[in-house]
């Protein structure tokens, strides 16, 4: 598997990741070591997960992973920052952030993360305090990169410029965000800021939640998210009129080009404009081989411009 840096930084991951969402529940240890251990043989690097998946279960069954069948230094692992409450702050507070660092490494069973994802905007305190935490996680050797979660154009510039004012560590390297043939609304200010400040995109839910592999086309098979009673409203808010003429387009390209929907859809998001990662989740190590399996598929430009016109951004 191709591996890409991420934005301008010397940081390198895998041009697809490796989701956790659902670890700990939908998906128990043995798929989820099923899972990791296939995703490292082809060659995959980045490892996606948040204190906020499962309340915590995700993490623990990472952490059960990589201390029986994964090494630690195989993997990049980005940690997602939630926002509890806590005696020490709320949200993006500095002491919040870093008491919230601590209980995640402890409960992944890891001394550091590669990259550590924080809440993109906290309108309650100043930016200079949450890139201060970043500063202090990077020389205690707790955090090696940050990045932001789903921040909107012009939080990600104040927050790169503040943080280039306070120094090198404090730069934001990466932005997570949803990204897809059915969620390309950040193309409007978010894109077009990551590139111009160098920050990687990681685009999360890059088959729109599903919707894009045509497995929702005839129903919501008994085996998929959409019959989760957890995730159903996840998934459910991108089946509409406009994403049923979305697969459609996805499917005919499929069908064109001998490939499967969800590499069509995978492969174009993938291979945008600023995208480092395009991470997907997966119910078992099946699944997530369908999605390696697009590393070989590349869209032909005819395919990717009538992908590009059915889809539209919604700005």
């Amino acid at each position: 598997m191709q591996r890409r840096r991420v934005g301008s930084s010397g940081l390198e991951v895998s041009r697809i990741g490796l989701g956790t969402l659902t670890w700990g529940a939908d998906t128990d240890l043995e798929a989820a070591t099923a899972q990791l251990t296939a995703f490292v043989d082809a060659g995959g690097s980045l490892v996606e997960t948040a204190d906020g998946y499962g309340d915590g279960l995700a993490q623990e069954t990472l952490a059960a992973v990589l201390a029986a069948s994964v090494p630690r230094e195989y993997v990049v692992i980005a940690g997602r920052a939630s926002l509890p409450g806590g005696p020490l702050g709320d949200g993006a507070a500095r002491g919040a952030l870093l008491s919230g660092l601590d209980a995640t490494l402890k409960r992944l069973g890891v001394d550091h993360l590669d990259l550590w994802q924080l809440p993109a905007w906290d309108a309650t305190v100043p930016v200079e305090e949450t890139l201060s935490a970043v500063q202090v996680a990077v020389l205690a050797g707790k955090v090696r990169y940050a990045g932001l979660v789903a921040p909107r154009g012009w939080q990600l510039a104040t927050v790169a410029e503040r943080g280039r004012t306070l120094g090198p560590l404090t730069v934001p390297v990466s932005a997570q965000v949803e990204y897809s043939l059915l969620a390309r609304d950040v193309e409007a200010e978010l894109v077009p800021a990551a590139v111009h400040h160098g920050v990687g995109l990681l685009a999360w839910a890059p088959l729109g939640r599903g919707v894009l592999t045509g497995k929702y086309a005839d129903g919501t098979p008994a085996d998929s998210r959409g019959a989760s009673p957890t995730l159903a409203p996840y998934v459910e808010a991108r089946r509409t009129e406009r994403s049923t003429r979305i697969v459609q387009a996805v499917l005919t390209a499929a069908d064109g080009l001998g490939t499967s929907p969800l590499a069509v859809a995978l492969a174009w998001v993938r291979d945008l404009p600023g995208v480092a990662s395009a991470v997907v989740g997966a119910r078992d190590a099946a699944q997530l081989a369908a999605s390696m399996a697009t590393e070989a598929v590349t869209l032909p430009a005819e395919i990717r411009a009538a992908l590009d016109d059915v889809s539209g951004p919604i700005t």
